[in-house]
């Protein structure tokens, strides 16, 4: 961070684990917050820019500098786009996320996020899509709340956050780190790519992100419980000596793995954690990215009951909730070259670029190419992007311990898409939890491209038979 009279000039450059999220087309966060009052769009554009002096993220651009490296900066950062729409039904908010899931981010002019405010008089959804380069989906939930002071109490006084430390090999938890063989592997590796490298710029996302969004129709389906049903569950998982979470995978996997059994790849399992705390500087309640994942195989053994998988699933989690195992993926990425982690969807989306494209010579040929960034792809079983990587991916951001009243106005409700790493082609659902108010919602998302409709409807109701039989 850098300091004149006038004001706090901040920059750094993006980490490794920020650059594999950087520009890709699929990594966006969304937070959908049902509000019951009036919200104005004059009092959300005011209470957006407050939280702006709160959080450092929404402060700042990101520029290439003369080498193509990606820095994030406050200069010349322009205005974050809040829109309002008049709201049409219930579901509004879902079709209206589908359309701003595929516009692209400003990322060289202005914060990777928008703000959409579906308003009427009495209830009003408000939709956060945010990067998952500068976010995760704990920081859209703590901003959701920030927002919401600012709107209840439109005087109180903004309290800023300190600029957070990333997650980069300076700041992971004592003891983690490469050994020396693996380290001098990494290096091989990055001395490789100086030699081959390729940079990719602002226009070249945009012809990713067109060509992604041509090629994949994102379908969302959302899951309410009322607050008694919450109260349910949670004394049930209690009840069963078994937690919500573990529960919830549970009866996703078993429900995917009944409905689809020919699938690939079906138990392979990826669970979400929070890293905040266990980082050697932890971030508090600022904005950034910083979750990570167990990825592990997860069979449904249907000749048992469904508590007794759930019970097992959480008996074989719970102890694997360490450092060593949460850190496991990005402790590598925290020794690349950030650039190398930049081209990975150049490599797995390329070949979706159209001829008519500006940058399609350079990006298909990159993408066709046989080459260092290939090998780790093939390493990771992700010679393609049609490879299916697991069934389902899961993160429960847990119990938000929000208050339900703001001033005149009741938070009634969240909705938590996580984003992802990979395309959707490659996991079959991906399913976000978060619980508020008192409520439980889930949503999960696929691809029509990758599973159908039918199908997943099947998967929601076997879920919830599972959890409420």
């Amino acid at each position: 961070m850098f300091e004149n009279k006038n004001e706090t000039h901040y920059e750094r450059r993006l980490t490794p684990p920020e650059s594999y999220l950087f520009r890709a087309p699929f990594s966006i966060v969304t937070l959908v917050a049902r509000i019951k009052g009036k919200v104005t769009h004059e009092a959300l554009q005011d209470a957006v820019k407050k939280v702006q002096k709160r959080h450092i993220n929404l402060r700042t651009r990101i520029r290439d500098d003369e080498n193509h490296d990606s820095w994030l900066t406050t200069e010349n950062v322009e205005d974050i786009p809040v829109t309002r729409i008049q709201r049409e039904s219930d579901d509004h908010w879902i079709r209206e996320m589908h359309r701003s899931s595929k516009e692209p981010f400003e990322f060289n002019a202005r914060p990777a996020i928008r703000f959409i405010l579906l308003q009427s008089p009495i209830v009003s959804e408000l939709l956060i899509l945010c990067h998952h380069t500068i976010c995760d989906g704990l920081s859209l939930a703590y901003l959701v709340r920030d927002i919401m002071t600012h709107l209840g109490d439109p005087e109180r006084e903004v309290e800023i956050l300190p600029a957070p430390t990333p997650i980069s090999k300076e700041n992971l938890p004592k003891g983690l780190g490469l050994n020396r063989i693996f380290r001098f592997f990494v290096n091989r590796i990055n001395r490789k790519w100086v030699k081959e490298r390729v940079d990719f710029t602002q226009n070249d996302y945009l012809d990713l992100n067109k060509a992604y969004w041509a090629n994949y129709t994102r379908k969302v389906i959302p899951i309410e419980l009322s607050e008694d049903q919450t109260t349910e569950l949670v004394m049930r998982c209690k009840t069963e000596g078994t937690t919500v979470n573990s529960a919830l995978t549970s009866a996703f996997t078993g429900a995917l793995q009944s409905t689809v059994p020919t699938k690939p790849k079906l138990s392979k399992t990826a669970i979400a954690g929070n890293l905040r705390e266990r980082l050697e500087s932890s971030p508090g309640e600022a904005m950034g990215f910083y979750a990570g994942a167990l990825t592990l195989d997860l069979p449904y053994y249907g000749g048992k009951g469904f508590w007794e998988n759930a019970r097992a699933l959480n008996k074989r989690v719970q102890p694997l909730y360490t450092n060593k195992e949460l850190f496991k993926e990005g402790l590598n990425w925290c020794y690349l070259e950030p650039s190398i982690l930049e081209a990975f969807n150049y490599k797995l989306l390329g070949d979706l670029v159209p001829e008519e494209a500006e940058g399609y010579t350079r990006i298909y040929g990159f993408s066709q190419r046989d080459d260092i960034i290939s090998s780790l792809l093939k390493r990771n079983d992700m010679e393609t992007r049609d490879d299916l990587l697991m069934g389902v991916a899961i993160t429960n951001l847990t119990r938000m311990p929000f208050p339900r009243q703001y001033g005149p106005l009741e938070l009634d409700r969240l909705y938590m898409y996580p984003g992802g790493a990979f395309p959707m082609s490659s996991i079959l659902i991906v399913v976000g939890v978060v619980t508020c108010s008192g409520k439980l919602s889930m949503v999960i998302e696929y691809a029509e491209e990758t599973i159908s409709a039918s199908d997943v409807e099947a998967i929601k109701n076997k879920a919830m038979q599972f959890l409420f039989e």
